[in-house]
């Protein structure tokens, strides 16, 4: 078991949402993400993080472990903050410098996209944490079939993705592994590329290319060893099969994303009323 979760890495536990039906856990994933974009306001938004918390529970994965395995993507929503703060005006002016302006309605829309993005987040890492990649990539290249009717590689398109989640926590840990070993060598790295200036960040990302093309190349050599020829006449140890729980986790999901689109309405005409 490692000591910490990362974007990408599977968290082994014995829960419900483990034994879920993986594309049960894609769908649901996906009714997650509407509901977050749907949610209108800080009630909906708050509804659907006691839900995520909940399912993180049931999963039996911890909070911090949740939050740790999106810290890697945590720049994304500090952009996003950033540029709500001091592009959006409106409402009351905070600070005023002439050329940098913070009113209400951006410190408003920052913490609401803030929030949003961490939700949508942690409903990506639910999924990872708690489906093995390769039941990930099946999951989708069923779930893609119809589509290889009108010429969707499907099965091409589940192995890719299949293969980039596989390979994210390896290349964290080779990250970590090419800096200490940097470091022992004399390089003086800094807590952040900007500091460092582009040399530093050179010297980390020339190796870890070299290792991403190193294991693509030994990742092919291995396929074609195997007479790897797609998915015509391949057959599976465990097929895929709906159960009983499936319905009832889909049934709860649904009903997740409908109550969190009437929160978002309540809570928009409670506003107008006032």
């Amino acid at each position: 078991m490692p000591t910490g979760a990362l974007f990408g890495r599977y968290w082994e536990a014995d829960s419900p949402v483990h034994r879920l039906d993986p594309r049960t856990k894609i769908v649901g994933t996906l009714l997650l993400v509407i509901a977050a974009l749907c949610a209108g306001s800080f009630a909906a938004l708050g509804f659907l993080a006691v839900c995520v918390a909940g399912f993180f529970i049931l999963a039996k994965v911890p909070i911090h472990q949740a939050l740790r395995s999106i810290a890697p993507l945590s720049f994304i929503i500090v952009l996003t903050a950033l540029f709500n703060v001091f592009y959006v005006q409106g409402g009351d002016v905070y600070v005023d410098w002439g050329w940098l302006t913070i009113s209400q309605q951006g410190v408003y829309l920052a913490v609401f996209m803030a929030v949003r993005l961490t939700l949508l987040l942690l409903s990506g890492s639910l999924l990872t944490l708690t489906t093995t990649s390769l039941d990930i990539t099946e999951a989708m290249e069923r779930l893609l079939t119809p589509l290889a009717r009108i010429g969707v590689p499907a099965h091409e398109f589940s192995l890719v993705m299949g293969i980039a989640l596989r390979f994210l926590p390896q290349f964290a840990s080779e990250f970590k592994t090419i800096r200490t070993a940097q470091l022992a060598r004399g390089a003086k790295l800094a807590t952040s590329p900007v500091k460092g200036g582009l040399a530093g960040l050179v010297s980390l990302l020339v190796p870890l290319f070299a290792s991403a093309f190193r294991h693509a190349d030994t990742l092919s050599s291995a396929m074609d060893a195997r007479c790897y020829h797609g998915a015509t006449g391949r057959t599976r140890l465990n097929p895929l099969r709906f159960a009983r729980r499936d319905a009832v986790a889909f049934a709860v999901l649904v009903a997740t994303l409908a109550l969190t689109i009437v929160f978002g309405i309540l809570s928009v005409a409670n506003r107008r009323i006032v």
